[in-house]
């Protein structure tokens, strides 16, 4: 069993994660508008990986014994004017997501609550990638802003990224 205050924070970042996929999929489809296929499938295969995130802390929540309680998800940003733009976005959200996953285990700590620490390991990890994922695309971004063209070959790359989702917590 853990805290009321820890169910309270892991049901706040289930929410926070459904958010994401939310973020990304608006991402998805601004990338798409604008005729970046290969951002457009990069944010959505995101989104989905986001989705599988919060099922995780869910499942979590229930293999404990607590009840997992969703909230209305703010709507996101829509509009944003270049494949930059969007993938600074992302970085940002990632660093807010990474901030909140280190208060999770900072809290789960505090409480001597080793069973949520242990779980949000796996998180810890999880967040280190996806904020140098973003940051490898958005170096690369920065080099075709020298080179005309190089844009493209970006998005085509973007284009291959297949979601595979992660083997279930055990």
């Amino acid at each position: 069993m853990i805290s009321k205050k820890m169910t309270g924070t892991l049901n706040r970042q289930v929410n926070a994660e459904l958010y994401a996929a939310y973020l990304y999929l608006a991402i998805s489809a601004e990338a798409d508008h604008k005729g970046l296929k290969g951002a457009a499938n990069w944010f959505f295969a995101q989104a989905q990986e986001e989705t599988t995130h919060a099922q995780r802390i869910a499942t979590y929540l229930q293999r404990v014994g607590e009840k997992v309680v969703l909230e209305s998800i703010p709507k996101p940003p829509a509009a944003f004017k270049s494949m930059k733009a969007m993938f600074e976005a992302a970085l940002t959200h990632e660093r807010k997501v990474t901030a909140m996953i280190r208060a999770i285990v900072n809290q789960a700590l505090a409480e001597k609550d080793h069973a949520t620490a242990n779980e949000m390991q796996w998180f810890v990890a999880e967040q280190v990638e996806e904020e140098e994922n973003v940051n490898d695309i958005l170096a690369q971004i920065e080099l075709a802003d020298k080179a005309p063209g190089a844009l493209f070959m970006i998005d085509k790359e973007l284009a291959t990224r297949v979601f595979t989702p992660p083997a279930p917590a055990e």
